[in-house]
């Protein structure tokens, strides 16, 4: 199945309306929008503390696009910088009964799954029939955002003995396996992240 793919410029204070297009010219998400699969969407939020993440605007247009959902968890795991949980806290505004944050971390329903040749256990929310979705922010990684956004989805919060690349790269494709694949991807332009440190450049617009 060929991916589809639409790059758009987002006005600014307008990323609801800009998402709507940008789904609209990949043929709309009737087909995830349903009222009988719980959404998933895998943020990446290396650390709460800076703004190398998804803006809460396009995180809000994520969700409204997803209206029929009965449920919609924004994820993400433990790292050095902090709990999962309090990570997510960066889109508590959008929290409601319907949206609500979940730490890959902490769930003891778990899957167990061979991931870079190791024996690793996942969460079970991330596995279908649920909806996966993956936003992050533009970075200078060689891998890549959004297929390295799926690195959050290992629960240990140790996880720099996975960053050898004879280890990192089948992990990432073993990950993405595992689950089903991804069945929405928004990359957010806000940002871009070189790398360097911990501060990412504002972008003069947004594109998605």
């Amino acid at each position: 199945m060929t991916s589809k793919v639409a790059i758009i410029k987002f006005d600014e204070n307008a990323e609801a309306r800009s998402l709507k297009e940008a789904l609209r010219l990949i043929g709309g998400i009737d087909d995830l929008n349903t009222s009988k699969r719980t959404v998933v969407v895998k943020v990446g939020v290396f650390s709460h503390k800076t703004e190398n993440h998804t803006s809460v605007n396009v995180v809000d247009a994520i969700v409204n696009s997803f209206d029929k959902a009965p449920e919609i968890f924004l994820v993400e795991s433990d790292n050095y910088q902090g709990k999962g949980l309090e990570r997510l806290q960066v889109w508590k505004q959008l929290f409601t009964n319907r949206v609500m944050p979940f730490s890959l971390s902490d769930d003891a329903n778990v899957m167990e799954v061979r991931l870079a040749g190791q024996e690793m256990k996942l969460s079970h929310i991330l596995f279908k029939p649920n909806i996966f979705l993956d936003t992050h922010i533009l970075r200078s990684f060689e891998r890549g955002s959004i297929l390295k956004n799926l690195f959050g989805c290992i629960p240990t919060s140790k996880k720099v003995k996975f960053h050898k690349m004879e280890i990192f790269c089948p992990l990432l494709a073993d990950i993405f396996e595992a689950i089903g694949g991804i069945d929405l991807a928004v990359m957010d332009g806000t940002y871009f992240w070189s790398g360097a440190g911990n501060f990412p450049v504002r972008m003069n617009s947004h594109s998605g």
